[in-house]
């Protein structure tokens, strides 16, 4: 998720967009939180702050939600049918299991009460609106796709049915922490689980699911590198002894931005692809995959120079790779028919 946050203040209605991530692309979403309480918020254990007013889900919070398409609703205030009260123990809430769909921009069981680990990225949208949300409290989202180069194809949702509004409620959660609050072995079990995420999504076809995912882990990994590059002598602070050394975090970072590259390229975004790429290759200057993955950023960027540097280099970590050999007389055949074009265009000028 990129937020590009936009709030206006009309009416104590907040007005926030961003632009989420999705199995099939890129969603729009406006969110209106109008801190309307549903009334429906009665956490059992007394001493559990997490429900306080003022605070919200953090990284890691189990949070009780549920998703109604506005369609659903029995009148013009969003109110919902069966506006049951619950009884919530908050310490007993268990995650449910969700299957990312690709056809399906709110990943979750439409109707019913669920519970999502805040942070996970499973549910992509959701968790984006639950991040600003208190117990108790229900906001509206309106959902469009965005533009993203890929096959129309990807947005099964028929034009008729667009844009998707939807309520969002948040019953309940328990409390978590923010990125800056974990221990280090806090975070790199959340850079672990990021990046299995991220390979299970990438087999799964899942793409921007997976680019996700890999961004997520270098979010928390960029930090926790600087860190170990701070201990003098490479011995581990005792609050850092159950983590990889410096140098193995540095290979992890470039192996994220290499998976994330692989994304970029399929996702049709050579320059990100390039720059993660050369990240990768400036961290771990051995890693063969980055190399290929740069030189075909530059491909398709028409930037043959760098493409052919990158293609040698990767011919001298891996001598005779067919992939790479066959890189290489495209771009010498692009060159040559480059040069032609300018020397057909310098006679013209000067003749």
């Amino acid at each position: 998720m990129e937020p590009d946050m936009q709030r206006d203040k009309q009416e104590a209605v907040d007005v926030i967009s961003w632009v989420s991530v999705c199995p099939g692309g890129l969603w729009r979403v406006q969110q209106k939180l109008t801190h309307e309480s549903t009334q429906q918020s009665s956490p059992s254990t007394e001493d559990d702050t997490s429900c306080l007013p003022n605070n919200c889900p953090k990284l890691g919070s189990l949070c009780r939600v549920r998703v109604q398409l506005k369609a659903l609703t029995n009148d013009a205030d969003g109110s919902t049918k069966g506006n049951e009260k619950l009884d919530v123990t908050v310490t007993e809430l268990v995650p449910t299991p969700i299957v990312r769909r690709q056809d399906a921009p709110l990943q979750v069981l439409l109707g019913d009460w669920i519970v999502l680990r805040l942070g996970e990225g499973q549910c992509d949208i959701t968790e984006a609106c639950l991040e600003g949300m208190r117990a108790g409290e229900k906001c509206e989202i309106q959902l469009t796709p965005v533009g993203n180069g890929q096959d129309s194809s990807v947005h099964h949702t028929s034009n008729e049915d667009l844009p998707l509004v939807a309520t969002v409620e948040l019953q309940a959660f328990t409390p978590g922490k923010e990125s800056w609050e974990m221990s280090p072995a806090e975070r790199w079990e959340w850079i672990k689980s990021h990046k299995e995420r991220g390979g299970g999504r990438f087999r799964s076809g899942d793409v921007w699911g997976a680019a996700d995912s890999y961004g997520r882990a270098l979010k928390l990994l960029i930090p926790l590198c600087g860190l170990a590059g701070e201990l003098e002598d490479g011995s581990l602070l005792e609050e850092t002894q159950q983590l990889p050394s410096f140098d193995q975090l540095k290979m992890k970072k470039a192996e994220l931005h290499s998976n994330l590259s692989l994304c970029q390229l399929k996702l049709n975004q050579p320059q990100r692809a390039r720059d993660s790429a050369a990240q990768a290759t400036q961290l771990e200057p051995c890693a063969f995959k980055a190399w290929y993955r740069l030189g075909q950023a530059c491909q398709k960027l028409n930037e043959l120079d760098e493409a052919k540097e990158a293609f040698k280099k990767l011919l001298e970590l891996q001598p005779d790779l067919p992939a790479a050999v066959k890189a290489l007389k495209e771009i010498t055949s692009r060159e040559k028919e480059r040069n032609v074009e300018l020397g057909l265009r310098l006679s013209k000028m000067f003749s």
